[in-house]
């Protein structure tokens, strides 16, 4: 293999950002019952429980799918009845400050989604935190009264590159990464190790049980049994939520999503004997599995971007990186020699994984891209955010160098000044002014555009 790891730096435990907002919200005055969403095995339970390990003196656990008969404990909305219920069961006494009560596997039982309302306005002091697999179906669906304003939510997303570094011992080079700005002097040797670990990242991807296997073992095969594992529990699980019809639809989607990475999904490319309506619907029910996330397109002409969408018009990202590779049936050998005929959609999966995991922890975030079709002047960026109440576009490279065609036309129309890159070139900031073609007339284009190695997709903050 390339990569040397320091044996005593590689890490034991995963430390995730997501621990320190769970420490916040422990501390919160104003805390309400926490209800934690996310794709089956990113790691909500263990997140848990180590938090659980660090803060409290006891972690008490109600899991509905290991032990379905404690539905019964939930069909009442007495608070003080349930807890004593839970106390006679576990034989725990449920102390407000020093236990936390987790309710696991909780879309099992939507009764007592409800009952956490209950909670909150008669217990306010006792720590609650739910979570659950296809917790968003059953919200879709959900026939009870939903606790509005008593509950909050958190929303988990796989391992973040740094949280890959950091779990590979490589904490030396997070702290580069974080204090790169534009003057830093990158050596092309730190340069080039960087972007193998991004490389590496492609193939091993952010879920934990991935990662915590290939670091135990350092065995590649480790890898791909993982991804093949978690795969087909993902599969095993349509049969909750699908027809037998719509599983075999949604079997035919998650193997075809990753191939389309970085395009707009057209329905006849997927199986042109398929209705639409049933890919439509099928692609929705991998949306609440947040297997498949809808990068939307927007017209960007305004704040927020969400009301400038066109719904018809969607790209996919995929939940995980390291998945996607193991589905195009890529191998983790001779990473450095291997060129993929995917090489533009996987880096937009990089970057847009990492863009989901740069928004607050209690938002459900959104990817945006943009395009304009026409005869002549067709056009499209690869992502539009916005941050500071201002808009910004993203082009993401796979190699150092591309054409911005795109790019100017999109600066000229919405009369933008500044707009992002990522590649796998140095850091570096350039005042662009080029001529562009409208109709019969040239128009001159002047904006700054912010070019960073796709490292640094998750620190864009700081340099705009």
């Amino acid at each position: 293999m390339f990569l040397y790891y320091n044996e005593l730096l590689r890490g034991t435990f995963m430390k995730r950002d997501f621990d320190i907002y769970l420490e916040e919200w422990k501390n919160r005055p104003d805390r309400k019952p926490l209800m934690i969403r996310g794709a089956r095995q990113i790691g909500k339970t263990y997140a848990v429980e180590s938090f659980a390990k660090k803060h409290f003196k006891s972690l008490i656990t109600i899991n509905f799918e290991e032990k379905p008969e404690y539905k019964d404990i939930f069909k009442t909305n007495d608070v003080k009845g349930i807890i004593n219920n839970i106390e006679l069961i576990t034989g725990l006494k449920v102390k407000e400050g020093s236990d936390l009560l987790f309710i696991d596997e909780i879309q099992q039982c939507p009764m007592a989604i409800e009952t956490l309302r209950y909670f909150y306005e008669k217990n306010p002091g006792l720590h609650i935190i739910t979570a659950g697999s296809l917790l968003d179906h059953t919200l879709n669906d959900l026939k009870y009264s939903m606790p509005v304003g008593r509950i909050e939510f958190a929303y988990m997303q796989p391992l973040t590159f740094f949280e890959f570094l950091a779990a590979l011992g490589e904490n030396m080079i997070i702290d580069f990464i974080k204090t790169v700005g534009f003057e830093t002097k990158i050596s092309l040797p730190v340069h080039e190790k960087i972007l193998k670990l991004v490389r590496l990242y492609y193939f091993i991807g952010g879920m934990p049980e991935t990662l915590k296997n290939y670091i135990a073992s350092n065995d590649i095969t480790s890898v791909e049994r993982t991804h093949e594992s978690i795969l087909k529990t993902l599969e095993y699980d349509f049969a909750k939520y699908g027809t037998r019809s719509q599983q075999e639809i949604l079997i035919t989607l998650l193997r075809f999503l990753p191939k389309g990475l970085g395009r707009k999904i057209k329905y006849v490319s997927i199986d042109p004997s398929l209705r639409s309506d049933s890919i439509k619907s099928a692609l929705r029910l991998l949306e609440l599995s947040r297997i498949f996330h809808p990068v939307k397109n927007t017209s960007a002409s305004g704040l927020p971007l969400e009301f400038g969408i066109d719904k018809k018009n969607i790209k996919p990202l995929f939940l995980d990186i390291g998945l996607v590779n193991h589905i195009l049936k890529l191998k983790l050998t001779a990473l450095e020699d291997l060129v993929t005929v995917n090489e533009g959609g996987l880096a937009e999966q990089f970057v847009g994984q990492e863009l989901l995991a740069t928004e607050p922890f209690f938002t459900d975030p959104q990817l945006y891209y943009w395009t304009r079709e026409g005869k002549s002047s067709s056009a499209e960026l690869d992502y539009v955010i916005d941050y500071n109440n201002k808009i910004y576009p993203i082009e993401v490279k796979a190699g150092k160098t591309g054409t911005l065609k795109s790019l100017h036309i999109f600066m000229f129309e919405k009369k933008l000044k500044k707009a992002l890159r990522f590649s796998t070139g140095l850091p570096s900031k350039t005042k662009v002014s080029a001529g562009l073609t409208i109709g019969d007339s040239t128009v001159e284009i002047k904006y700054e555009l912010i070019s960073l190695p796709i490292y640094l997709a998750s620190e864009y903050k700081r340099f705009i």
